[in-house]
């Protein structure tokens, strides 16, 4: 039987598959509109990371460019926040929200947030589970290898468990985002958070959409490998 043709797996997985198209056009669709709208205090990405930083007393951290569209991020080795090139020239209520969203989480990093920190432990394992793992249930399971299978699924589980860390983490990081952006007056009045609320709600749509793939392809290969579907 090959996998991809059998229905459970569509029945399965195909819902959060399409969850996550439509949660990343829900993310480009608010980023694109609110890019438009500028702020109030017509401050942009990058002035906006350096006065949140200093006014959280994180004045250390490093700030610099990445290429790309939303690929912003923060880096707790590095200590570094990196800001995409649209984001830190923006003076919007979209660039606003993104920065506010990746200084939450350097201040997660600062104040030793236990999810944040578990996901940086799995980051190593994750990479090595996300390639091998279906490879190696695959093979186990197509030869009838079950030792291998359950390694292939071991390795996979990895993959959930950071999904797991990282769905705390980034709507964390929002609540604080909006807290900042708040306390600090960078954005004012309700239009101002009412969009930076769209930009980090569509986000946190991907992170609940990331869990949901994870965790239903996890459960398709421990049905699969537990008996509660025919090898034929």
């Amino acid at each position: 039987m090959l996998f991809w043709f059998d229905p459970l797996y569509l029945i399965m997985v195909l819902p959060a598959l399409l969850l996550g198209f439509y949660a990343q056009y829900k993310v480009q669709s608010a980023y694109n509109k609110y890019l438009k709208i500028g702020n109030a205090s017509r401050v942009n990405g990058l002035e906006a990371a350096r006065r949140l930083l200093a006014g959280a007393g994180l004045g250390h951290i490093t700030i610099e460019g990445v290429p790309g569209k939303l690929t912003d991020n923060y880096d707790p080795q590095q200590k570094t926040l990196r800001l995409s090139d649209g984001v830190a020239r923006s003076a919007s209520v979209a660039s606003m929200a993104i920065v506010a969203h990746e200084v939450g989480h350097a201040l997660q990093d600062a104040k030793g947030y236990a999810p944040l920190r578990f996901r940086g432990f799995l980051v190593p394992s994750v990479k090595i589970g996300a390639a091998l793992g279906p490879i190696l249930f695959f093979v186990g399971f197509l030869f009838q290898i079950e030792p291998l299978a359950w390694l292939g699924l071991i390795l996979y589980g990895t993959m959930a468990l950071f999904a797991l860390a990282t769905l705390p983490t980034e709507l964390n990081a929002s609540s604080r985002a909006m807290a900042l952006l708040t306390s600090s007056g960078l954005i004012v009045g309700t239009e101002e958070q009412k969009g930076a609320k769209a930009v980090l709600n569509a986000a946190a749509l991907t992170y609940v959409a990331f869990v949901a793939q994870v965790l239903l392809q996890l459960l398709y290969y421990v049905i699969l490998l537990t008996g509660g579907r025919s090898r034929d």
